[in-house]
């Protein structure tokens, strides 16, 4: 707890145009990573194009840790077939939660980070002041797959006690 700096909560939204890895189509799932911690959202059959509305939280002691994310097929009688990864940085977001913005028009935009050859960004990412929270909307490109791009939305939350930001 000591170490504790908050809580990122991942709302695992969708994924768009997944890898078949069955006959037809794919049992998706996606873990999420980050340092030690792993966690995954529910299987949803037979779907290319799941929308999972999870929400998965990590607690976050080291903001330069990387956050994982691995989509897999689940299988019922073999190992879960890969349906590609991707990773992102959560330090712009964190910077923006240091800055304890307040009392901005929900919806207002406070950074933009660009898709880059070293990010997995498929489109521009803004982290907004929506609703009294900085929330940053994500959607990634997989790698190492022929297709598939899965949809996230960041959240910050504070836990008193920790060492905070």
């Amino acid at each position: 707890m000591e170490n504790l700096m908050g809580l990122l909560r991942i709302h695992v939204l969708r994924g768009v145009d997944l890898a078949v890895r069955d006959v037809s189509s794919s049992d998706p799932y996606v873990v999420v990573k980050m340092g030690k911690q792993k966690l995954k959202t529910r299987v949803i059959k037979q779907n290319i194009n799941p929308e999972w509305n999870d929400d998965l939280t990590l607690s976050v002691v080291d903001p330069k840790l990387p956050v994982l994310i691995r989509v897999y097929d689940k299988d019922t009688f073999s190992l879960d077939d890969k349906m590609g990864d991707a990773e992102f940085d959560i330090s712009q977001f964190i910077e923006v939660v240091k800055m304890r913005l307040d009392n901005l028009p929900s919806g207002t935009i406070i950074r933009k980070i660009l898709p880059t050859r070293e990010n997995c960004l498929a489109e521009e990412s803004c982290i907004v002041w929506a609703n009294g929270k900085v929330v940053q909307n994500l959607f990634l490109r997989l790698r190492h797959v022929e297709t598939g791009e899965v949809e996230l939305q960041l959240e910050w939350i504070d836990i008193p006690g920790s060492r905070g930001l």
